[in-house]
């Protein structure tokens, strides 16, 4: 895998635009953990949907999150905007890891890094299931664009 801080917003498949709030810091005046993985598990979710038309709340398959791992390199603090961005990584016959970073306007580092492994599972089984075709389609598209210098990661 490419160090994340390495990473720049043209490696990633999709940028979104978030707002903090003043509910999101903490005591020690940054964003409380937890927010993180709010703005990634809503920037990676709004882009599946987009992307693949699936919606989870009725397919017979669902996306549930098995890992997620944050690396933090920088405070991000209320008020301000964040970009979210959200790529795939790689994928195997029942799973996607994706990675998702935040960058403040105007910048290009990295100011936190998540890798999110996802699981697909059958609504009435509950056991692992094949990624679905629309989903899989649009992961394998979005790692045969993938720049040359991501081609190890």
């Amino acid at each position: 895998m490419t160090d994340p801080r390495e990473l720049r917003r043209e490696d990633f498949d999709d940028l979104s635009t978030a707002t903090t709030r003043w509910s999101d810091n903490d005591m020690l005046g940054h964003l409380n953990n937890a927010v993180y993985l709010e703005l990634f598990d809503t920037a990676i979710n709004a882009w599946m949907v987009r992307e693949t038309g699936i919606d989870e709340r009725v397919a017979p398959e669902q996306g549930v999150v098995a890992q997620s791992t944050v690396r933090y390199f920088s405070e991000v603090s209320f008020p301000g905007t964040v970009d979210v961005a959200v790529r795939v990584a790689r994928t195997g016959r029942t799973s996607v890891v994706l990675e998702a970073a935040l960058f403040l306007p105007g910048s290009e580092d990295v100011v936190a890094h998540c890798e999110w492994v996802q699981v697909y599972i059958g609504r009435e089984s509950r056991r692992p299931t094949p990624i679905p075709a629309a989903a899989l389609a649009v992961f394998d598209r979005c790692l045969a664009t993938r720049a040359p210098r991501d081609a190890t990661s």
